[in-house]
């Protein structure tokens, strides 16, 4: 029995990272629910989007300051310039895009076009010269075939709605739904293309930002404190009402604490843990789960409407997703295999060799 135990203990530390990501798949899932719900309920996604963001920077705030005390850099005018540059692209902007494209459309729909970040990545990093594309390689080959598909099954699921495939049963929970604004599609197609863009602008542009602050933990909590700022200022020009910022015991309350502290906070840590141990290629690789476990959530639990264009698009989408991820990790694997070679090369020679050790 003692045996058993050790192995089945084993198998769990093996696999720890997978089973997180998994469960944080799940969670992620969860949100879409939430913040639909939260919409459907009158919330508005701008204030909503701002109060996310300051709960989620008061719930790391406390984590930042003691974990990073010694290694946290001096915060100087160009670098918080530069943080208020991350946080509109990646905690205002892209955030209040996106869940306004999700008002208008429902959670499958807006994860779909989630999956596209990656591509959108890749294609503004070519563009930018970030990304090197060598078409005589097949990885790169996958890569750019990977990007050019995947976005065609957005532009299906954007453009091509198709049958509607009828629930099997009566749906298990219940969301008040107005149909007058689900209907406008095209309108929430762009806004979630167009936070696609803003994030891989993020992306990019947060590579190089954590060199120069080396604490990931603050960085991650001065963007959300800024971006939440920032979208309480836009939210105070485009919303003259007083009463959207007044938040009752509901589902409301609940949509904001489960995405900030729960979603940006708590998740923050879990991802930045399997990116350390296992790197960023095998973290984007669980990205799909979250439109599979979504999809099945709406139309089993929820009872969303699936559209025949819907299931197409996504099925499109994921395959060529993997096959971006792929031509990706096989880069990376060439590159610290040539990188291994030359140490082993400048270890052989003699000559090399007496420099180094000068």
């Amino acid at each position: 029995m003692e045996r058993k135990g050790c192995g089945i203990g084993g198998v769990f530390f093996k696999f720890k990272a997978h089973l997180l990501m998994i469960l944080l798949q799940l969670g992620y899932s969860f949100v879409y629910f939430i913040a639909d719900s939260s919409f459907q309920h009158g919330f508005n996604p701008y204030v909503y989007v701002t109060y996310r963001n300051i709960v989620a920077g008061l719930a790391l705030l406390p984590f930042a300051f003691f974990l990073e005390r010694k290694t946290r850099p001096k915060l100087t005018l160009a670098l918080f310039l530069e943080i208020f540059v991350l946080s509109l692209l990646g905690a205002s902007l892209s955030l209040n895009m996106y869940f306004a494209s999700l008002k208008y459309t429902n959670p499958t729909f807006a994860t779909i076009l989630y999956n596209t970040l990656a591509s959108i990545t890749f294609i503004i990093a070519a563009i930018l010269r970030v990304e090197v594309i060598n078409l005589r390689n097949p990885r790169s080959i996958a890569k750019v075939l990977g990007t050019v598909v995947s976005l065609g099954g957005v532009m299906i699921v954007t453009l091509y709605r198709g049958p509607i495939i009828r629930n099997i049963w009566p749906p298990l929970i219940h969301i008040h739904k107005t149909n007058h604004i689900h209907e406008e599609w095209l309108k929430g197609s762009l806004l979630a293309i167009a936070s696609c863009v803003a994030w891989a602008i993020w992306f990019i542009m947060q590579a190089y930002s954590v060199k120069r602050y080396p604490a990931p933990l603050s960085l991650t909590t001065w963007v959300c404190l800024v971006g939440g700022a920032q979208s309480a200022v836009f939210t105070m020009i485009v919303e003259h009402n007083k009463s959207a910022w007044t938040v009752g015991f509901n589902v409301d309350l609940w949509s904001i604490l489960y995405s900030g502290v729960v979603a940006s906070g708590l998740f923050t840590f879990v991802q930045m843990w399997c990116t350390e141990e296992k790197g960023p290629v095998f973290v984007t690789m669980f990205n799909p789960l979250l439109t599979v476990l979504v999809a099945l959530l709406s139309y089993f639990v929820v009872g969303d409407k699936l559209h025949l264009g819907c299931i197409v698009g996504a099925i499109i989408v994921v395959i060529d997703l993997y096959l971006l991820i792929w031509g990706k990790e096989e880069e990376q694997v060439a590159d610290i295999k040539i990188a291994k070679e030359r140490l082993t090369c400048n270890s052989d020679d003699p000559e090399k060799q007496d420099n180094l050790d000068l």
